[in-house]
Parts: C-alpha cells; sequence; structure tokens
C-alpha cells in the first residue's frame, strides 16, 4: 500500500511598512494578526523580523520614515492573499510586498525562529545643528578635505599637508 504523501507548503516572506508613529504595541498586533492568519490556514510563521524605523526613498504615505517588518511564513496557495487582504483593513500598514522564496517545502525541516527586533537608523542630524551650504546633513565644521585644491578651500582653512 502506498504511504500517504505529506503536506507540502510554499514558503514566502512578506514585508510591510507601517507608520512611525506607531508603538511598539501596535506592531505587536499586527504581527499577531498575521500569526494567527497564518496557523489558522494550516501555515507556520518562521520568523518575524523588525527592522525598525528607517528612512524611505521617497515620501510613502506622506510621511519620510517607517517601520520595517518582515514576516517569513510557510502557507497554502490562497493564504498570502488572506494576509494581504488583512494587511491592507490595517490604517498603520502603509505598503507591503509578498513573494514566493520556494515552491515544495517540507514544514518539518523549517525551524521556528525566535523573532528579532532591530533598532532602526539613528537620524543623522540633531536638531539645531549647522548644516553646510549645499550639503544637508553635514556640519559646517567639517575637517579639511584632502586633495581639495587650496583655490576651492574657505579663506580661513589651509590645505592638507602632504607627507
Amino acid at each position: 500500500m502506498a504511504e500517504p504523501s505529506k503536506a507540502h507548503l510554499r514558503e514566502y516572506e512578506t514585508i510591510f511598512l507601517v507608520k512611525p508613529d506607531l508603538t511598539d504595541d501596535g506592531v505587536d498586533r499586527i504581527k499577531d494578526r498575521v500569526r494567527t492568519i497564518v496557523s489558522r490556514d494550516g501555515g507556520k510563521v518562521l520568523r518575524f523580523t523588525v527592522l525598525g524605523k528607517k528612512r524611505t526613498l521617497y515620501p510613502v504615505a506622506k510621511q519620510a520614515r517607517a517601520i520595517y517588518v518582515h514576516a517569513h511564513y510557510l502557507g497554502g496557495t490562497g493564504m498570502v492573499a488572506e494576509v494581504e487582504r488583512n494587511l491592507r483593513n490595517f490604517d498603520e500598514v502603509t505598503r507591503f510586498l509578498s513573494v514566493k522564496l520556494a515552491e515544495d517545502v517540507d514544514p518539518e525541516t523549517r525551524p521556528v525562529l525566535e523573532d528579532v527586533r532591530m533598532a532602526g537608523d539613528v537620524d543623522e542630524r540633531t536638531p539645531g545643528a549647522a548644516v553646510g551650504p549645499g550639503l544637508p546633513g553635514v556640519p559646517a565644521t567639517s575637517a579639511v578635505r584632502e586633495g581639495v585644491p587650496a583655490a576651492l578651500l574657505a579663506d580661513d582653512e589651509e590645505p592638507a599637508e602632504e607627507a
């Protein structure tokens, strides 16, 4: 008699952006909702990674920064549509993208990993810091640059001596 085949699932990852003013409890609420959907539909959440608050390339939902969250999970074919439908219902989630990583994965071979929370990037400029002309984020008191012709240096700067 033939042995019944094990259920093989697909491996997915979803990255979604959350509004930057959301608290850690709000992010955890969204993670728990995704975790509930995946486990309810017979899937397996492998890991959530909160990458922290980062600057976006362009403003998303009129915000220059967002909290990045990465979900790595196993599931059936219709699970991604259900996860994305629920993410669309959250006002705090501004963007999401899901990608299929592998087609035929045995859930027993993939261990569940501990969730990770990263700090994100630190704001480069401190409030009230002087900014160089035409160089946003660069302090006006920068070190003397080597290899710059003396004619281009400001009057109070001396050219670097060559060794």
